[in-house]
């Protein structure tokens, strides 16, 4: 292989943990179509991996929420990226070498992402807490109205309007029922609102596997659109910037920036570590 220029034609070099990673992401990507479709069972809730304090976060879900994906899009560019860089990092490495970084990267993501996260939503458990500590209708109709009151998928809006509809038939003919069903409410919106948050994908790992070409093939050339060269270095340092930018300011998206540094993070230490302990390259 040339290392001062690497493009994709085909896929044509399998290598073994590629391939079974493949394979994976396929098989779990049908089964959740089928089983949706089938069985309305959603094996996002089960698999995709939620919030440490979630009710439904298990800790299985590290692993298993890296071959979960929502899109025909959002599994193909992570697969083609899985192998356009991953096939020559495996073929250079060895498939454990390999497999460990992937399997790193894949749960630093995670966690990278999860404790951006924490920083993101203290000021709404803060308010929720507030209301617990002291309930008053007065508290209750401030946090309602302040932008920390978020309602963020089907279950908490159910939730909420039958709250209100029962709050509102109590609020004037029996104002302590209405606040003690208040508190109950909260309560609920505590557990929906930690349950919503769920990361799905491989694009943490696949970035860390970006980052990994580009710290061992700087020079290699990557054609955008199989047309525009650019450096591996610049390319991973270009994406990196994107994905700062995007995870400070595109913050209504559902596209988890932060997982993705955390991805480059962990495997830039790890291939540090390498370099230095065990003499990788």
């Amino acid at each position: 292989m040339n290392a001062q220029q690497y493009r994709p034609r085909g896929f044509r070099l399998l290598p073994p943990v590629v391939k079974n990673l493949l394979i994976i992401n396929v098989i779990f990507f049908l089964a959740t179509i089928t089983f949706q479709n089938a069985f309305n069972i959603d094996l996002i809730n089960y698999l995709g991996l939620h919030y440490l304090a979630a009710e439904k976060f298990s800790p299985y879900q590290f692993i298993t929420y890296m071959f979960m994906h929502g899109s025909i899009g959002h599994i193909f560019f992570n697969m083609f990226a899985l192998w356009m860089f991953g096939n020559v990092l495996e073929n250079v490495w060895g498939p454990k070498r390999f497999l460990i970084y992937y399997m790193v990267t894949g749960i630093g993501a995670a966690i990278v992402h999860y404790i951006v996260f924490y920083f993101e939503i203290s000021p709404v458990l803060s308010a929720i807490n507030n209301f617990t500590e002291a309930p008053s209708n007065a508290e209750l109709q401030a946090f309602l109205n302040s932008s920390n009151f978020r309602i963020s998928s089907y279950e908490m809006q159910n939730h909420f309007n039958e709250f209100v509809r029962n709050y509102n038939s109590l609020i004037n003919v029996n104002p302590d029922r209405a606040l003690q069903t208040a508190m109950d409410y909260i309560s609920q919106y505590k557990i929906d609102f930690l349950n919503a948050p769920v990361v799905i994908g491989a694009s943490g790992a696949v970035f860390g596997i970006l980052l990994a070409f580009g710290m061992m093939f700087p020079n290699s050339l990557i054609y955008i659109y199989f047309a525009f060269p650019i450096k591996a270095k610049y390319f991973v340092i270009i994406y990196g910037i994107i994905e700062l930018v995007s995870g400070f300011y595109d913050t209504g998206s559902n596209v988890a920036h932060f997982a993705h540094l955390g991805g480059m993070i962990f495997g830039f230490f790890l291939i540090i570590y390498w370099k230095k302990k065990l003499k990788l390259f």
